[in-house]
């Protein structure tokens, strides 16, 4: 339960409170502090006083400054607590069922176990290409910041059954494995692979060593942040142009220049025809800088003459809206 600023404040008056009746009669009735306190707690828990109360004048009066102001304190606080356990349960039971219903809509979506920054990173990615994605995380508090940033998140433990089922992993296209662990990371890809065997896994690896029992577990793809980042790192000191350029042409909000991978559906226009002869270059003003064939085989800067075939993978690189009038007409 995450406390507001008024329950807060309440507590702090309320043990403010505590501390001046127990002082209070310690000093005016010359009682001990354990009486003391004790007759503080009886008098703002509205029980009485039993064997004893303040026989002086000014005890008596205190008595009734605590009475009034430490019991109406006490309720006062008491019902914030109630009020904010209850709406914050309702909230959670109510949310969780609105963002089930949500993932069960999903189709063709990714799953992110793991809400770590590289997690979140993912994540406006994804949006920023309108690709739908379910955030999976056990952390209360990454939750909260997730639903802050307008993620669809799950509330879970990702390496469990029930949750990726929850979160739509036999309808999704890829899985995400950025948990803080490779142990973690492996567990998923398993789970993952066992309930749909078609889903492509991406996973983060710690460890050089892990990277092939990623692989062999299922991973279609693994990457170390340490290993990449140390290489763009060099890259910066080595080729700053090369790595202006790849920044430039990967970056969601440039709009100066673009590169994007557009794939050839069944019924696309470009089936069966040659670069050239698709117009690509003269209509769109792009430039196709590879092919990746369904076998995976990759063929970079590719002929004139190279004659586009259904499921292949085009690495088109211009500017930004032309790119999106070349993924379309891709689509028709």
């Amino acid at each position: 339960m995450i406390f507001t600023s008024k329950i807060k404040i309440a507590l702090i008056i309320l043990l403010a409170i505590f501390i001046i009746g127990t002082f209070g009669f310690h000093f005016i009735e010359g009682w001990s502090f354990v009486d003391s306190f004790y007759t503080t707690i009886a008098t703002l828990s509205t029980v009485g006083y039993g064997d004893f109360s303040p026989e002086t004048t000014a005890g008596k009066f205190f008595a009734v400054f605590v009475i009034i102001f430490g019991v109406g304190m006490m309720f006062y606080t008491l019902v914030l607590l109630a009020e904010t356990f209850v709406e914050g349960r309702l909230r959670n039971l109510l949310g969780r069922g609105k963002v089930e219903k949500i993932i069960d809509k999903m189709h063709n979506h990714y799953i992110i176990c793991g809400g770590g920054r590289i997690g979140f990173l993912i994540c406006r990615e994804l949006m920023a290409g309108k690709m739908p994605c379910v955030v999976i995380d056990n952390n209360p508090e990454v939750i909260q910041k997730a639903q802050d940033e307008g993620f669809i998140c799950f509330k879970g433990d990702a390496t469990q059954d029930k949750i990726l089922i929850k979160a739509g992993i036999k309808r999704a296209k890829g899985v995400a494995c950025v948990l803080p662990s490779d142990a973690e990371n492996l567990y998923v890809i398993l789970t993952a692979k066992e309930l749909n065997q078609q889903v492509y896994i991406i996973s983060r690896s710690e460890e050089e060593e892990s990277e092939h029992r990623l692989l062999r577990a299922g991973a279609d793809r693994v990457m170390s942040p340490y290993t990449l980042g140390g290489v763009r790192m060099a890259m910066a000191i080595l080729r700053p142009a090369m790595l202006d350029f790849i920044e430039i042409t990967t970056r969601q909000q440039s709009l100066e220049l673009r590169m994007e991978e557009v794939s050839v559906c069944k019924n696309s226009q470009f089936i069966s025809k040659s670069l050239e002869d698709s117009g690509i270059r003269k209509r769109y003003g792009l430039i196709i800088v590879a092919v990746k064939k369904d076998s995976g085989k990759m063929i970079f800067n590719p002929m004139a003459n190279y004659i586009i075939a259904e499921g292949d993978r085009l690495i088109a690189m211009g500017e930004d809206e032309n790119v999106k009038q070349f993924s379309e007409s891709c689509l028709a």
